[in-house]
């Protein structure tokens, strides 16, 4: 995501050097000698983030934030220093400052906080979830998503969603069927994997009166339930071969013949299933038909984990925390929070993502979510890189909580070793020994 960007430095080498980087990835980037010659272009015009230098003669870059938040300018601000400290980012970031940066700062680590907080500006939420069914995502592989189910919603043809658990497949077949022309039609849900085989067939087909012990009546089946709209078959991969054999049938012909019936009943229905497993094998394994398999694989839409959508999870995280139930307290996250968010894998993939995010709401006693406020599979991920986290998490730390945090992090890691403890946070390790001590941290 490009934008228009304002970097701020009386150093002109620096101001320069910077505007051309940002100018090679496609921002529209404009340049200031001073904070108030900011304040004056920023009265001028809109700028999606401007990356502020801290010390510059007259008014400081912090001076000239708190006259921008007092104006009311929620712009966001990237603000770099070569005179980084735990107090000084403190200051900042209090004062509102969105992330702190150190100089020198490296090409890659710039370009990658600015594309985070322009992602993060509050206009780019808007239309985050306008895609079909309020899917998130505007990463390159959900565009694909979200075209393929603009491409088959309207048509009558069955369609099979397949990716891993936690990915959003219901989602997916709810926004098929509010874009279909059965939109106004009932959206029914066959669990299939927590159905018994007994009780899978009497549910999706119905059952006659006295077809088994307590049978006491009629049943419709949800086959019927859905006639004139859809029903999804969740974890279809989970039904056993004796089912398949009766729900091709119903697949096949549009017609189920209740259990304990002998009379087909015809049934107007779209059909949508979803699995997390992998169909194709299991057809080579002898564990699914292969003429079922075929009749639902009409139309596939293969959903991506989150690890490979990545860019879209400060989208899905501030989507969440906007429309979670407890949204009496508006949060955001954190700068180091959003980046330890994105150092983790996500096996759980979206629905892990919020059910940390819940967790970390419930920890969090202000209004912004910080690092140590996440759980500890996530405060303690690895980066992509197989890195740990912790010189990024100790440098970035808004707070003396944080700093302490990071520290007994780093100790959990080294297993209580100072030495590999502070190669970890990038430190001496006096200089370890000293915040130990500062803080009444015990360690070997």
């Amino acid at each position: 995501m490009k934008g228009h960007i304002l970097v701020v430095d009386d150093d002109r080498t620096f101001r320069l050097s910077t505007i051309a980087l940002l100018g090679e990835e496609g921002h529209d980037v404009d340049g200031a000698g001073s904070a108030a010659e900011a304040i004056e272009s920023i009265e001028r015009g809109r700028y999606d983030l401007v990356v502020m230098d801290l010390r510059m003669p007259g008014l400081s870059g912090i001076d000239g934030v708190e006259i921008l938040r007092k104006r009311g300018e929620g712009v966001p601000v990237l603000m770099i220093s070569g005179f980084g400290t735990v107090d000084t980012a403190v200051r900042a970031l209090h004062t509102g400052v969105d992330d702190f940066l150190t100089k020198p700062v490296e090409p890659e680590v710039l370009l990658e906080r600015v594309a985070s907080l322009i992602q993060r500006r509050p206009d780019a939420k808007e239309g985050a979830e306008e895609s079909p069914g309020g899917i998130v995502g505007r990463s390159e592989v959900m565009k694909r998503v979200h075209d393929e189910i603009q491409r088959v919603a309207p048509t009558e043809a069955t369609v099979l969603v397949t990716g891993e658990t936690g990915t959003g497949k219901e989602l997916v077949a709810h926004a098929i069927h509010r874009s279909s022309k059965r939109a106004g039609g009932p959206f029914v849900v066959a669990n299939c994997a927590a159905l018994a085989e007994g009780i899978l067939e009497s549910e999706l087909f119905g059952h006659r009166r006295g077809a088994f012990t307590g049978a006491v009546k009629d049943k419709q089946g949800l086959f019927q339930a859905a006639a004139g709209g859809t029903l999804f078959l969740d974890e279809i991969g989970d039904v056993t071969p004796a089912a398949q054999q009766r729900l091709l049938r119903a697949v096949q012909e549009r017609e189920v013949i209740p259990v304990g019936g002998v009379r087909p009943v015809s049934v107007d229905v779209r059909l949508i299933a979803a699995t997390n497993r992998d169909l194709r094998t299991d057809v080579a394994d002898g564990r699914f038909r292969e003429d079922l398999f075929f009749r639902l694989n009409v139309y596939r839409v293969d959903l991506p984990a989150l690890r490979d959508r990545r860019g879209d999870l400060p989208l899905l995280a501030e989507h969440y925390l906007r429309t979670r139930a407890d949204n009496e307290r508006p949060l955001r996250l954190s700068p180091l929070a959003v980046r330890l968010l994105l150092s983790y894998a996500w096996p759980g993939n979206v629905r892990e993502l919020f059910a940390s995010l819940e967790s970390a709401a419930i920890r969090c006693d202000g209004s912004t979510i910080q690092a140590q406020n996440l759980p500890p599979e996530v405060r303690e991920a690895r980066t992509a890189a197989g890195g740990s986290p912790a010189t990024e998490r100790y440098q970035a730390t808004g707070s003396e909580d944080g700093e302490k945090e990071a520290i007994l992090d780093a100790l959990r890691q080294a297993d209580g070793i100072r030495t590999r403890a502070a190669d970890l946070l990038g430190m001496g390790r006096t200089t370890l020994w000293r915040k130990m001590k500062e803080y009444g941290i015990e360690g070997e």
